[in-house]
């Protein structure tokens, strides 16, 4: 498994988060972003051209995988503010407290293996007055959608990089020291069992 996660993990990742459905789900959140902003799981960049360059000062987006960062082709020579990519884990963030105005995760708390340690740290990171900003997929409203997330999630968490299909996303947002100030969710055009999604903004409590 090691050479599939190094080589073609990252490629499958990136070919499935590029669809055109998934591209207007970031357009929905990331333009919310402004001043010191914290991307957790940036993978090749698909958010940076959503970005609102009079409301970003400066970016800083991480992800474990360099593999992935380096299927980048979204001209960061082109931002207008300052971008920098840091290979690190979101359990372990290597920045001083209260530092971001802004965190914003998209399609990435469904792989994160640790969630309460890395939203316990995105809670140290963030501003008193910042915000998370998110948008994910996660557990279905219809139960037979959701019998078939939890009966193949243990297969396709494997193949997919830890990603996981059931999770709740608002209630572990909402368990782990954050209120929900905006929330919306619906079904996205896609696999059904892999499409439902949950997207908002939420405060620390």
């Amino acid at each position: 498994m090691k050479l599939y996660d190094k080589y073609i993990l990252p490629k499958v990742v990136n070919w499935a988060c590029t669809s055109r459905s998934t591209n207007y789900q970031r357009a929905k959140i990331i333009p919310l972003a402004y001043g010191d902003v914290l991307e957790i799981g940036i993978g090749s960049g698909l958010n940076l051209s959503h970005y609102n360059g009079e409301k970003v000062d400066n970016l800083i987006g991480i992800d474990p995988s360099e593999e992935i960062w380096n299927l980048n082709q979204n001209g960061i020579d082109k931002l207008n503010f300052e971008f920098t990519f840091v290979k690190a884990f979101a359990e372990e963030l290597p920045f001083n407290n209260k530092t971001f105005d802004n965190v914003v995760i998209t399609y990435s708390l469904c792989t994160i293996k640790d969630f309460q340690k890395a939203l316990s740290e995105i809670i140290r990171v963030l501003k008193p007055e910042g915000k998370l900003l998110f948008c994910e997929h996660g557990i279905a409203p219809d139960k037979n959608i959701k019998n078939l997330q939890n009966t193949i999630n243990p297969l396709w968490k494997r193949v997919g990089g830890g990603c996981n299909l059931n999770r709740d996303i608002p209630t572990l947002i909402r368990e782990n020291g954050f209120k929900i100030i905006d929330l919306q969710k619906m079904y996205i055009p896609g696999w059904k069992f892999a499409s439902y999604n949950y997207w908002g903004v939420a405060e620390v409590k």
